[in-house]
């Protein structure tokens, strides 16, 4: 994927990652913007309009969980991928439930980090289409590919891009079990298995915004030791 012309804000208080994030970035044809402390990212990421975030967790006056709890309370749609030196799992569902669409953990190969930011600007890259395509209609629950809005009874559910994108193949594969790694492939669109919670929690995020009752999900259906159904 061609990602070169878009703007990715580097929020990360080690100048070395910082100075190799921007070579290879900016050699993919990239414009990158850095913030050394997690006050001055959250100010550059709710003005400069970045298409795509990396955010470390371990962050002077003011954490990662708590800078992706704030922009996504301005923006729901710029992915946002963590980027962390721990490796407890805790710390990785807490940053996906404050917001993120993705996280990778130091130390990580410049390719895995690329393909990782180009499968999360899947959604902002995605090419303009001949004719319109068909509204997907789940009950009260409809999504535009064209317009990539989603609402439900009317109402704009504004969603992040893995959300976006989880829910999109829900709706165009409905009625059939979809296995945790099936929906790393093709949603997350990488060669190799991530984390399995990844698909857990954004789920979770998923059913809090178009289920009626999340506990009760009418939709997003858990098949114990099978995966997700989704139902019409």
């Amino acid at each position: 994927m061609n990602i070169a012309g878009k703007k990715v804000l580097i929020v990360e208080d080690e100048q070395s990652i910082v100075d190799i994030l921007t070579f290879n970035l900016q050699k993919e044809g990239c414009q990158t913007i850095a913030a050394f402390d997690g006050e001055d990212g959250l100010n550059k990421a709710l003005t400069e309009n970045p298409d795509l975030i990396l955010l470390d967790l371990m962050l002077p006056k003011m954490d990662g969980y708590e800078v992706c709890r704030r922009i996504r309370e301005n923006f729901e749609t710029v992915p946002i991928i963590m980027v962390t030196a721990r490796e407890e799992e805790e710390d990785k569902v807490v940053g996906l439930e404050m917001g993120a669409d993705d996280y990778i953990t130091k130390p990580f190969s410049m390719r895995e980090l690329l393909a990782r930011v180009k499968t999360n600007m899947r959604r902002q890259t995605f090419p303009a289409q001949a004719a319109p395509s068909k509204v997907i209609r789940a009950g009260d629950v409809t999504l535009d590919p064209d317009s990539f809005e989603v609402t439900k009874a009317g109402r704009q559910i504004p969603l992040s891009s893995k959300e976006y994108d989880l829910l999109k193949y829900f709706m165009t594969n409905p009625e059939k079990v979809a296995s945790r790694e099936e929906l790393m492939e093709k949603v997350w669109n990488y060669e190799y298995y991530g984390d399995m919670r990844t698909v857990d929690v954004t789920v979770r995020r998923l059913r809090e915004k178009i289920e009626t009752n999340p506990a009760e999900p009418e939709h997003i259906i858990t098949r114990r030791g099978a995966g997700y159904l989704f139902r019409k």
